[in-house]
């Protein structure tokens, strides 16, 4: 069931007086953000941070990011063929994918399914009639002519409102049919309304400029809403994710991604250079050795068979590391009391482990910790993804990541080398 927007502020719309009167360019749009500082405090903050450009580079509309700052791009045709509604619809969707870091930390691969599973959960907390013709919305079959008794069609009308991104994300790789279809799609728009062009083009740097400028801009707004107590239609519940967001806790995938850093290792390969050295090849000439330096690691990960660990939690688990997997090599294991060595399974980097399970008895980390010790060359790390209600274990001879699922804590005092990651559920929807 979606949940219920709370009102707030009185209804003001200079932006009536424009309907049906093209919107070509940021001084046409203006009444509309005018509108929203009035309706829609929270999201006319974050707009006013966004170089907002009209142009036909894109088919629609969509954010994107160049020169280290943050834009979006609205094609005139698109946009004029909006009702009002819908154009307060698109500005909250868009910044949306922003406060949601859709288009930095937390963008998924295969890139269109990760746009997908994106538009899925964010559309969850805006009001159907408010949403452009071809919102994706769980629990209805989208307005679009593929979509037609599809797998992809089919999948999503039978996805409930408000589960995270990853959630909707691993749910479509699970399926072989309605996956093929969205990696079908075009371009990095594919289905939706939307343009999410150029997510995938900045360096690591540029990313992490960007978020804390995006970060900024979001926490500006929490701020500027909390000290007026004008939210307009933003929820309790959403209020309460965006203000978790901006708290200055380490995030856990944060974590997760140095405890991976740290566990590398590095490789060195010889190489050949054509010189003029003592070397001569018979084919290519004079040449000289070399060598080529790099990093790579292998992570085991344990997955904790007790009721606690749910498919939930495995897939919010499986988005970070699917993120890592670029990287970083994964192998899974399932464990209770003891390895279940039968379910060892590689990680693949295109497509996402399914959450399962073959093993239903109590915990023993023991078993793990003697498991990777017994491994050491094989693996440079392991990560157990679990509950921690268990006795401490023994010492480690590799690096070692607890992962404990959402709402749990550690019962024991962890040895000094470890690592220890919380994960949370970002915000209850998105």
């Amino acid at each position: 069931m979606a949940k219920k927007k709370d009102t707030a502020t009185p209804s003001f719309s200079p932006a009536a007086a424009a309907s049906n009167r093209d919107i070509r360019s940021k001084k046409e749009l203006s009444p509309h953000l005018l509108s929203m500082l009035f309706n829609e405090p929270f999201f006319a903050r974050i707009c006013r941070s966004i170089n907002i450009e009209f142009g036909s580079t894109i088919p629609t509309a969509g954010v994107m990011v160049k020169d280290g700052d943050v834009h979006m791009l609205c094609n005139p045709d698109f946009m004029s063929s909006l009702s009002d509604i819908q154009i307060k619809g698109l500005l909250k969707h868009e910044c949306f994918h922003l406060a949601y870091e859709h288009c930095t930390s937390r963008r998924l691969e295969p890139a269109q399914v990760g746009n997908i599973a994106a538009d899925l959960a964010i559309n969850s907390e805006i009001p159907f009639n408010e949403l452009p013709e071809g919102g994706l919305v769980p629990g209805k079959v989208p307005a679009h002519p593929e979509f037609a008794n599809s797998p992809l069609g089919k999948l999503i009308a039978s996805f409930p409102l408000c589960m995270p991104q990853e959630w909707y994300h691993s749910r479509i790789l699970q399926d072989d049919e309605a996956s093929a279809q969205a990696q079908a799609s075009a371009g990095e728009c594919g289905f939706g309304f939307d343009d999410h062009e150029g997510w995938g083009k900045m360096s690591d740097e540029e990313k992490e400029i960007v978020k804390a400028k995006i970060r900024d801009s979001v926490a500006a707004a929490v701020r500027e809403c909390d000290r007026t107590g004008q939210w307009g239609n933003v929820s309790s519940d959403m209020r309460a994710k965006l203000r978790e967001m901006i708290s200055k806790e380490v995030d856990w995938r944060s974590i997760l991604k140095q405890f991976c850093g740290m566990s590398k290792r590095g490789t060195r390969t010889t190489t050949w250079s054509n010189m003029n050295m003592v070397h001569v090849h018979p084919d290519f000439g004079p040449i000289a050795p070399g060598a080529k330096r790099g990093f790579t690691s292998s992570i085991a990960v344990y997955i904790d068979q007790s009721g606690s660990v749910g498919d939930r939690e495995l897939q919010l688990a499986f988005g970070e590391l699917k993120q890592l997997a670029r990287h970083t090599e994964f192998v899974t294991f399932h464990f209770d009391t003891s390895v279940d060595e039968k379910s060892e399974t590689k990680w693949n980097k295109r497509r996402g482990v399914a959450a399962s399970r073959t093993r239903c008895g109590g915990t023993d980390f023991d078993c793990v910790t003697e498991h990777a010790n017994k491994n050491r060359s094989r693996f440079d790390g392991y990560i157990i993804i679990t509950d921690s209600e268990a006795p401490k274990p023994k010492p480690s001879k590799l690096k070692r990541c607890w992962l404990l699922v959402p709402g749990c804590k550690m019962y024991f005092e962890k040895d000094a080398a470890d690592f220890v990651s919380k994960m949370k559920f970002p915000g209850a929807g998105a």
